[in-house]
């Protein structure tokens, strides 16, 4: 019986890193059983993923402004101020 694997196709591309970060994913590979290749790889995945999260953020938040989608200044303040201080710890008084 013959299995079809789902392997997404992959391409080759090239990348300069420090000697550093080379030796370090040179470590990292050898520690995790993995080629410097895939871990490369899915390093490269998760932050283009990131970034395009960030991006797409970042236009709807423009959209929303251009369309007067905006909550006040105020409220938008207390709400990130809530947020940063409940990230430290540090309640709002």
């Amino acid at each position: 019986m013959t299995r079809k694997h789902n392997m997404p196709e992959t391409s080759t591309m090239t990348i300069r890193v420090t000697s550093e970060v080379k030796a370090q994913l040179g470590q990292l590979a050898e520690d995790t059983k993995r080629s410097r290749a895939f871990l490369a790889g899915e390093a490269v995945a998760h932050y283009v993923a990131r970034e395009q999260a960030i991006v797409d953020g970042i236009k709807r938040g423009l959209k929303d402004a251009k369309a007067g989608r905006l909550p006040p200044h105020d409220a938008a303040m207390d709400e990130l101020s809530d947020a940063v201080e409940a990230a430290a710890g540090t309640p709002r008084k």
